[in-house]
């Protein structure tokens, strides 16, 4: 008889301590961190976005790398792409800068200083509108001379429930929102992937605010699938984590009273 009160009472505290622990965990439905949800469909053929002309702007810094027949004059021009290194871009989660090259500066009149061609106007043109332009310039130097110009100082920054959170730098003219969301580490399993904030600078300094939804693949057609300068993405965490951590401290107390009580009803049961 001892022994039978003893099984059903281990089998009440074993149940107990279950549905405490399923209490205080909840589950992520698959549905909720499933990108570009939709038909299944082998194949669609959606119509996708392009993202805006790159163009140079006062303040940007300038790799401008410079290929000829003359070695000598070379070095001179890609020097600064090189050498003079600054701090250029900040990790949050390293928590340490990395090394960028200074390039050349545009200065507020749109103008770039360059060695033996002078003073360059650069203000909104594209980037292989700026190379063949330097280009042209340099063929009364150097012989069958090729530039290619990249910006160095564009950015963009991933906060919230991403695993590496930081700013980083913005190289590729097509840089999309899921592959900046990589650079960060993908999102946590705790990361709302339904309502996305991106904030972007408009002119003026207005200030863009939009919501997008990772889980549709509407996403891929939308006008805001790529990024630009100085975009902050921003992922909220689900109520999910929000709540939980509440729960557990204030079910903690609750929790070691029922398993200290039980265990107590068990050792005299022995007894």
């Amino acid at each position: 008889m001892k022994t039978n009160s003893f099984k059903r009472l281990l089998t009440i505290y074993l149940l107990v301590i279950f549905g405490i622990i399923s209490t205080l965990t909840s589950c992520v439905q698959t549905k909720q961190i499933v990108y570009f949800q939709g038909d299944t469909t082998r194949y669609i053929s959606l119509k996708g976005s392009a993202p805006s002309i790159k163009t140079i702007q006062p303040k940007d810094i300038l790799a401008v790398m410079v290929s000829s027949l003359s070695e000598e004059s070379n070095v001179i021009f890609n020097t600064p792409n090189i050498n003079n290194l600054t701090v250029m871009n900040y990790s949050v989660s390293a928590g340490v800068g990395r090394n960028q090259p200074i390039g050349y500066y545009v200065d507020s009149l749109g103008f770039v200083a360059m060695p033996l061609i002078g003073k360059v106007y650069l203000k909104d043109k594209t980037l292989q509108v700026a190379a063949d332009t330097i280009e042209r310039r340099l063929e009364m130097f150097l012989k069958e001379p090729t530039v290619n110009v990249r910006i160095l100082n564009h950015k963009f920054s991933v906060l919230g429930e991403v695993n590496r959170p930081g700013v980083f730098n913005l190289l590729e003219e097509r840089l999309t929102i899921p592959e900046a969301l990589g650079m960060a580490g993908d999102l946590t399993i705790f990361g709302k992937r339904d309502n996305i904030l991106l904030i972007r600078e408009k002119v003026k300094g207005q200030k863009e605010l939009v919501r997008i939804d990772l889980t549709s693949r509407e996403i891929l057609s939308s006008p805001y699938y790529y990024i630009e300068q100085n975009d902050v993405i921003y992922i909220e965490p689900l109520k999910t984590k929000a709540t939980s951590t509440d729960q557990n401290y204030q079910l903690v107390p609750i929790f070691t009273g029922i398993v200290s009580a039980l265990g107590i009803l068990i050792l005299n049961l022995r007894n």
